[in-house]
């Protein structure tokens, strides 16, 4: 058995503000370990705000820049591994990209968001081109995709063919898409039998509305935690033992017929 307790930080963002996003996060992170949560995941871009526009691209750093290392601080400060969202500069690209830096201070994990949403993210990031991205974490095999990654069955099978049993997901989730939070990611879950960890944004920026709902979902479909529209932050479990016990009765990994599709 192996239990891993995950924190989803719903927070507000302060568009364009790097330094007050940091210092929220670092805030979360105290209170997460305080709780004995193992890692923190914040939302998508969570480190600059989603809806900035152009800025964007001048808020780009490369994955060695201050944000990550800033990041990779706190988690060394507060004894936690944290996720965290940023507009990643490569080579004259921008991308949408999440790290997760382990409780040491080092560097677990780097995805960048593959499927891109709407013309805003067209015209600013470039799709990444790694589907899956994997660390182990304390005896889980973990995954991290981004918000409309999700949306796509694809991609969470995917992730559960090649051993993933955690699937994290930072998101900003807007109105009028509550359906998403509510009954794709629990159906994701289900299908794939795995973990999700689905954590949105809330509050509004520049004319965009969240909606919080973000959520813990088990193999089984059921709701480990679930937010309502303001910040907030949850504490779930991810327990293997449920995993193996959900799988033995939900065989749909094992049931396909590979050979018609």
């Amino acid at each position: 058995m192996t239990v891993v307790r995950a924190a989803l930080f719903q927070g507000p963002a302060q568009p364009g503000s790097i330094a007050s996003n940091l210092n929220a996060i670092g805030r979360a992170a105290h209170s997460a370990a305080a709780a004995g949560a193992d890692i923190l995941v914040t939302p998508e871009l969570s480190s600059t705000g989603y809806n900035v526009g152009q800025r964007m691209i001048e808020f780009a750093q490369p994955s060695t820049g201050e944000t990550c290392r800033r990041v990779c601080e706190m988690a060394r400060e507060h004894g936690i591994a944290i996720g965290c969202g940023y507009p990643e500069s490569d080579a004259g690209a921008v991308f949408n990209s999440t790290m997760i830096a382990g409780a040491d201070g080092h560097s677990l994990a780097h995805y960048r968001k593959t499927h891109l949403y709407g013309d805003y993210e067209r015209s600013v990031f470039a799709p990444g081109q790694d589907l899956v991205a994997q660390f182990d974490f304390h005896g889980v095999r973990c995954g991290v995709i981004t918000c409309y990654d999700v949306e796509f069955p694809e991609t969470v099978r995917a992730h559960a063919d090649a051993g993933t049993q955690w699937l994290l997901v930072p998101t900003g989730l807007m109105r009028p898409f509550e359906h998403v939070a509510l009954h794709i990611v629990p159906a994701r879950a289900y299908e794939s039998q795995l973990f999700i960890t689905y954590v949105n944004r809330c509050g509004s920026e520049h004319g965009l509305e969240f909606c919080g709902l973000s959520c813990a979902i088990a193999p089984d479909g059921g709701e480990l935690v679930r937010a309502g529209a303001h910040e907030d932050l949850l504490i779930a479990d991810i327990d293997t033992t449920v995993l193996d016990r959900s799988r033995a009765v939900n065989t749909h990994l094992s049931d396909r017929r590979r050979d018609l599709y």
